[in-house]
């Protein structure tokens, strides 16, 4: 599920597992936190124009901002020009770091709550459907 890099899901913890919808794309993503979400929702998907990064959307009405993570040797970042570059071992370390802060202490929007698939499981599939027959139009994450 996903392009998690080998072995990686088994050092996340229930947080990532649980806001990780894989490959949707930008508009699904935006549907997605607008129908089921509020200011400081958030979910995380796989990067559409980067291979083996991942989107962690959030929620600020009225918009979803994106920030792409990207993994190297030494861990996990947020790629952002206004956050200086903080590595970290896991996924989920990131976003519970980044998530105590306050916007003002790191300069990104706040994210507070959670986009869990798992409390969607009877809308998502109706979800998915309504949003995959809508066509995509470029995105930059």
């Amino acid at each position: 599920m996903g392009t998690f890099l080998p072995g990686s899901m088994d050092r996340e913890g229930v947080l990532v597992q649980s806001i990780y919808f894989g490959r949707i794309g930008s508009e699904e993503t935006e549907r997605l936190l607008e129908r089921f979400g509020h200011d400081g929702s958030f979910l995380l998907r796989d990067s559409e124009t980067v291979q083996g990064a991942f989107c962690l959307c959030v929620r600020k009405t009225p918009f979803v901002h994106t920030y792409r993570l990207v993994h190297s040797a030494d861990g996990w970042c947020l790629q952002d020009l206004r956050v200086r570059p903080q590595r970290f071992r896991t996924l989920e370390t990131l976003i519970e770091t980044y998530r105590r802060s306050t916007a003002s202490d790191v300069g990104i929007v706040p994210f507070t709550d959670p986009l869990d698939k798992t409390q969607l499981q009877n809308n998502l599939e109706f979800v998915y459907m309504e949003v995959s027959s809508s066509s995509s139009n470029g995105s930059v994450c």
